[in-house]
């Protein structure tokens, strides 16, 4: 069977190029966050299929790259069902091995409690663009606080750090998944359709407000009941206005604490932020996880052209694993896709050290290369990058290649010239 020099599908190798980009961010968000609070934790690349398993994680369920037992356990004769001959998979995401992460160690952290937890995940999806089956994510989590402090620094931390990485003029795209359940219920549509429908109003920024009506007439709703919803969406502004509206027209079915949490978390995130960026109020905002039970946010790129980061409220999770309710709020950043917009943007490390290249004839005695290498040591200790490489026929070659990989200052050493 012939060997193959291409990675799998949905996985890549990283060039040197992209491994310095890569190295600096991961640096960078670290810095960040811990002067926000936020601590390092790491979590199994490996969890219980059971976790993955448990109806928390939307599409990304059908998506695990699943483990059979090991060993004796494997017992492949007298398997019937999958259950048989699976017991772990690999993580989707790294909200789940956080909550039971949190669950087996709550006594020995912090409350509330600040994770920043950086990892690869795995998921059998369709590559595209910015997306891959192995990828870094990158999270921060408030286990532990109730109140929208949590996403105030949440949102805060975040966009500080895409901030550092010059990024500008991007959109936090803000909601809360109790005003999707209010405009429902407002509108006549009954609780056991709402997924459903948010599934369809996801679509919006794709088939617009026609399109929408268009789905909802298909599944049978009533036309009253789309006609009342939809004009909502016509009424409510993008702004604090937007989120006003809502505790008027909605009073009845919407508790008025959420709107004014969450008019509080956008004033508050616009009159302290760091970087250049818009908090937008946008009610068609859904986030396809089944287990957020309040406030929901995305990351919005136009130079992407959709999102690269996202998160929200889930309150519910970590009590699955305790039989205890615990206040959790998340947010994820596109790591993958934030390092692929460096690279097309043909980026610079600006920490990066001053590169030197000795290039030496080849033959040179002991005494003439300990000469070079006290030379590079000197250069090293005073904070420099140094490569010695032989010096090759084509010289002119070498050299053009040591520039494009930034050395920028490249010495040369003859033997008999030390």
């Amino acid at each position: 069977m012939a060997l193959k020099k291409k990675a799998m599908k949905g996985m890549k190798d990283m060039l040197p190029k992209e491994m310095e980009i890569r190295d600096y961010v991961i640096h960078l968000i670290k810095e960040t966050y811990s002067t926000f609070g936020f601590s390092s934790i790491e979590t199994p690349c490996v969890e219980h299929i059971e976790n993955l398993c448990s109806k928390q994680g939307g599409e990304n369920e059908k998506l695990i790259f699943k483990i059979l037992k090991r060993g004796e356990k494997l017992k492949l004769d007298t398997a019937q069902t999958e259950n048989d001959v699976v017991d772990g998979g690999l993580r989707y995401d790294l909200t789940v091995p956080l909550c039971r992460y949190y669950a087996n160690a709550a006594n020995e952290l912090p409350s509330p409690f600040k994770a920043l937890q950086m990892g690869n995940v795995w998921r059998a999806d369709n590559p595209q663009r910015g997306r891959f089956r192995q990828f870094m994510q990158c999270d921060i989590d408030i286990l532990g606080e109730p109140t929208n402090l949590a996403e105030i620094e949440l949102i805060l931390a975040t966009t500080t750090l895409l901030g550092k990485l010059d990024f500008k003029n991007f959109t936090i795209r803000i909601n809360d998944r109790k005003i999707l359940k209010a405009m429902a219920a407002y509108s006549g549509f009954a609780e056991k359709d709402y997924d459903n429908i948010f599934i369809i109003l996801d679509k919006m920024d794709k088939i617009g407000l026609d399109g929408v009506a268009k789905e909802l007439e298909a599944n049978g709703y009533a036309k009253e009941a789309i006609d009342k919803y939809l004009a909502l969406f016509k009424e409510i502004t993008n702004d604090v206005e937007g989120v006003r509206y809502c505790k008027e027209k909605l009073v009845g079915f919407l508790d008025q604490e959420t709107a004014d949490g969450l008019e509080m978390i956008i004033t508050s995130v616009d009159s302290v932020k760091e970087a250049e960026f818009k908090i937008s109020f946008d009610p068609t905002l859904v986030r396809g996880m089944s287990y957020y039970t309040g406030t929901i946010f995305e990351i919005a790129m136009d130079e992407f052209g959709g999102s690269v980061g996202g998160g929200g409220r889930y309150d519910e999770m970590i009590g699955k694993f305790t039989g205890q309710q615990t206040a959790a709020c998340g947010f994820s950043i596109g790591f993958e896709r934030i390092v692929m917009l460096l690279l097309e943007r043909g980026y610079k490390v600006p920490t990066a050290k001053n590169k030197k290249a000795f290039l030496i004839e080849k033959g040179m005695n002991q005494e003439e290369l300990l000469k070079v290498l006290s030379f590079a040591k000197e250069e090293r200790l005073a904070g420099n990058q140094v490569q010695i490489s032989i010096m090759k026929k084509n010289k002119k070659f070498q050299k053009e290649q040591l520039s494009l990989e930034g050395y920028n200052d490249i010495q040369e050493f003859f033997k008999d010239k030390l």
